[in-house]
């Protein structure tokens, strides 16, 4: 849909048009992120009851892959301290639900509710590692390495997130081989996929082909991976774009753009969902997400957050003021 100056909508005339690029693939699986990291960050508590209408209205829109919660200590991220009762009410969904564990006793949490994918959360630099989760970068490793070994030994599925990939507020650039050694580390120790976090936006296209290179020459495997841009320079749909030329097939993204990190004030919002499907529906590249469900499901959200969505692609298509 669009919207004309009265505010009613209208057809979107079957735009954008669909014109493929080369050497890029066919499908992007979106890897949707707004009920965990977006809502961790705002500063009211989501009664539980909007988190899981918010979950099955994603499902809902075609997203296949929508990362549920985190089991941290609510004195961390209070806004995710309901997830024992949001996960139960949405566990029935024909959808993959991965959650944060950040340790041994938020997988025992996770577990015990049947959680079949889980996320570990790594740092690429020291001074992040010590802001996140007051550990030095092999400190970290080394929590993490009993919680993918368990992990794997229930049958999980198990991503490790990897921050500040492209530039840390406190050190400025990372060098690419400090990215790769600790993706070799979690590969080593088992983790399934990867996520290469440009925490505070300040990537570019030629970084992100120069990291993806470097880590194939590592022996990581562009299939183990996903990227997850924030837009904070207006970059994001452009490092996008670099990392599909790659090969790339799994992007993380937020329905109407919302997150940042609560542990890096620089980092603002994540590239949003409906901005990553409009680009991929003109690039002719499947999904399987219905964008005006997706925009209709954003649009009520923001309403429920009280105030509008970043995405340019959600106030281009919504029919209701954002």
């Amino acid at each position: 849909m669009s919207t004309p100056a009265d505010g009613t909508s209208t057809p979107s005339l079957g735009l954008p048009m669909a014109v493929p690029a080369p050497h890029l693939p066919a499908r992007v699986r979106i890897h949707e992120v707004g009920p965990r990291d977006g809502l961790q960050n705002e500063k009211a508590t989501v009664p539980t009851q909007v988190k899981a209408e918010f979950i099955r209205r994603l499902a809902g829109a075609g997203l296949r892959t929508i990362e549920a919660t985190s089991f941290v200590h609510p004195k961390w991220v209070p806004q995710l301290a309901d997830a024992e009762q949001l996960f139960p009410q949405v566990s029935d969904l024909p959808v993959d639900l991965p959650v944060l564990v950040p340790n041994e006793r938020g997988l025992d949490r996770a577990l015990a509710l049947g959680a079949t994918r889980v996320a570990v959360f790594a740092s690429a630099t020291e001074s992040f590692a010590k802001a996140n989760l007051n550990r030095t970068v092999d400190e970290a490793l080394a929590m993490f390495e009993p919680v993918v070994r368990r992990a794997k030994d229930e049958g999980a599925h198990v991503r490790g997130y990897l921050s500040m990939c492209f530039g840390d507020p406190w050190e400025g650039p990372v060098a690419v081989h400090q990215v790769v050694r600790v993706c070799r580390a979690l590969r080593d120790m088992g983790c399934d996929e990867l996520s290469l976090g440009d925490t505070i936006g300040v990537a570019t296209p030629g970084h992100v082909r120069e990291l993806l290179a470097a880590l194939n020459e590592a022996g990581v495997p562009t299939g183990v991976l996903g990227v997850h841009f924030h837009d904070t320079y207006g970059q994001a749909l452009a490092n996008t774009l670099a990392a599909l030329q790659h090969g790339v097939t799994t992007v993380d993204a937020s329905a109407g753009g919302l997150g940042g990190c609560p542990y890096a004030r620089s980092a603002t919002g994540n590239l949003a969902t409906e901005d990553l499907v409009w680009m991929l529906r003109g690039l002719g590249i499947d999904t399987g997400v219905d964008l005006d469900r997706l925009v209709a499901t954003s649009a009520w959200m923001a309403g429920q957050l009280g105030r509008p969505s970043p995405s340019r692609t959600l106030r281009a298509l919504s029919h209701k003021e954002q």
